[in-house]
């Protein structure tokens, strides 16, 4: 049975105190890489525990099966809003912002998604002092599609998707069969494969995520867009029904 409750931290938000890592009884995080919260033993995470999550000062931390209407009593953040609300898409973005989208279907069970997520979330780290060194204005967001109304308002083709200023990263949709979204759904559903350094992979590396995101700040702004026409494609149609 895969592990349906850990931390998940949002590191726009983190300012690095190392209160969760230090205060953590369970050895969640990883000590070595102290202040920077690195969640390295989820299997260990306690049910239902919202102890790091109180004590985080900015309310940087949220849970992976979250069901109680708990959230972080120091947290800012607004409620998800659509792909246009806020990133612009095919408009100019604010000025010296990137917005950075992560839009996915199952962090509970599905590898891709979880596996990309956590490569995206250490790539962030990373990046994040780095452009705010250089003026840009930072925002990450994970947005978890539930429903095909969700996909509709969020323009989603295929999961997981990774959107700057709300234009893929990819420049095309390519799947294949993914055992875990099948099973969720009890039909046969493809999830997406990522092409890099003429490779196929089922889960996004590092280097290709920090890349294409270095890369989509500076694209032009046609034809990658989440904006314009768009038909629920038939796989996630086959997944919400079976879900």
């Amino acid at each position: 049975m895969k592990k349906v409750w850990y931390p998940v931290i949002d590191y726009m938000l983190c300012t690095e105190c190392g209160t969760c890592v230090m205060k953590c009884p369970h050895g969640v995080y990883d000590i070595e890489k102290a202040p920077s919260p690195v969640v390295k033993n989820p299997e260990v995470c306690i049910e239902h525990c919202h102890g790091c999550g109180n004590r985080c000062p900015v309310g940087a931390i949220t849970y992976v099966g979250e069901d109680t209407e708990w959230s972080p009593p120091n947290s800012k953040k607004s409620e998800g809003e659509s792909c246009c609300s806020s990133s612009g898409c095919g408009d100019i973005p604010e000025e010296k912002k990137v917005v950075i989208d992560y839009l996915y279907l199952d962090l509970h069970t599905c590898d891709r998604c979880i596996k990309t997520g956590n490569a995206l979330d250490e790539v962030m780290m990373i990046l994040t002092p780095a452009l705010q060194i250089a003026g840009y204005k930072v925002e990450y967001r994970k947005i978890e599609i539930k429903t095909e109304e969700m996909a509709r308002r969020y323009r989603f083709l295929s999961s997981p998707t990774i959107r700057v200023n709300g234009h893929d990263i990819c420049q095309s949709v390519a799947e294949n069969n993914c055992k875990c979204c099948s099973e969720i759904s009890s039909a046969d559903v493809g999830c997406r494969v990522f092409e890099y350094n003429g490779e196929t992979l089922e889960v996004a590396p590092r280097e290709m995520l920090a890349e294409a995101i270095f890369l989509a700040m500076f694209r032009s702004p046609e034809g990658s867009c989440s904006c314009g026409g768009y038909v629920l494609p038939e796989n996630l149609r086959i997944f919400f029904e079976g879900k």
